[in-house]
């Protein structure tokens, strides 16, 4: 068993990335139907300085409650250390990784040398694949996966009634990733080819051979054009950037396409209707049944994590100020000694 103690970043207070302290505190213990994990890395997420800053951009009513101090992370991947009574499908030992907790709780605990996880959103971590990579797919994989794959939960939307059906992808689905380069988008890429649709992946000029790498089949450079005015009879758009700029992507779809915004912004149902398109978002969700599906495509190399930069995890505060800068190729990873 481990120590008594263990270090973790946590918030004290909202703000910038300077308010990620060090603390030294005690290990979690497992309870009902979950693990403790020593934790080997963290990857990073826009929820964790969403957090950190406090949410400041949502309206206090749909706000969730938080408790500071509270320590921050939701993707991990690391060793099973003790289990609860009541689980049977891991071992002390076994490699796991997962989306912890979400969006029930937006912060899991993760950066932290240990953190207790519901054995139901893990995942067992392919042997052949390193924690880092490992720690780098849960929320991304997963909102990909939700978006495009299969959504594999009946919660309704958070952000409209309709509710999300991934389309159907094969040899004759066109899909334009907007925002391919980041975290969700380089994988949607991957799991769009691995279905066999011809993709267009949007992002700045310096992304476009690692996109091509990965599977592109067009690039189009945001900086020179506007892919709202360059694509055309566009089957999906998968929108990672999504927000109040999302609609504009509505006339780049066929009559029976779809328009599916991560940040889902502002639309009009009668002009969707009168276009003939569908628009519809979802909720990331943590499921570890999704998370083996994931695995078995990463331990084969279909899926690829790309990882933009690590930092140890005493180092948090340097992290979040590299997503800061934004232009992330993949994904941030902390490491846990």
């Amino acid at each position: 068993m481990p120590a008594n103690t263990m270090k973790a970043i946590r918030l004290h207070e909202y703000g910038g990335p300077e308010v990620l302290r060090v603390d030294e505190v005690e290990v979690p213990e497992p309870g009902p139907g979950e693990v403790l994990i020593r934790v080997h890395a963290v990857g990073l997420n826009p929820p964790d300085w969403y957090v950190r800053e406090g949410m400041p951009d949502v309206p206090a009513e749909f706000k969730p409650p938080f408790e500071l101090p509270l320590i921050p992370g939701t993707d991990v991947s690391g060793t099973v250390e003790a289990i609860a009574a009541d689980v049977h499908d891991f071992a002390a030992g076994d490699e796991v990784f997962g989306l912890l907790r979400f969006p029930v709780a937006l912060q899991g605990g993760a950066y932290a040398q240990y953190v207790t996880a519901p054995a139901s959103d893990l995942a067992r971590k392919p042997a052949g694949v390193d924690h880092v990579h490992a720690a780098a797919l849960p929320m991304s994989g997963l909102t990909a996966w939700q978006f495009l794959i299969e959504l594999g939960h009946d919660h309704p939307s958070p952000f409209q009634e309709a509710r999300h059906h991934p389309m159907a992808l094969g040899s004759e689905t066109t899909v334009l990733i907007n925002g391919a380069a980041g975290g969700v988008g380089h994988l949607a890429l991957q799991l769009a080819k691995w279905k066999g649709a011809r993709v267009i992946a949007v992002a700045s000029g310096p992304h476009e051979t690692f996109l091509r790498e990965l599977g592109a089949d067009e690039f189009i450079d945001y900086t020179k054009e506007r892919p709202e005015e360059a694509a055309r009879d566009i089957d999906l758009v998968l929108d990672t950037v999504g927000g109040p700029h999302s609609r504009r992507f509505l006339r780049t779809l066929k009559r029976g396409g779809s328009l599916y915004p991560v940040y889902f912004g502002e639309f009009d149902d009668a002009e969707n209707e009168k276009l003939g398109v569908t628009v519809t978002g979802t909720q990331v969700r943590s499921n570890g049944a999704q998370l083996a599906e994931l695995a078995r495509l990463l331990d084969a190399g279909t899926v690829r994590p790309a990882i933009d930069s690590t930092f140890p995890l005493t180092d948090a505060s340097a992290a979040h100020e590299r997503a800061a800068r934004g232009h992330i190729r993949g994904k941030i990873v902390l490491t846990v000694a």
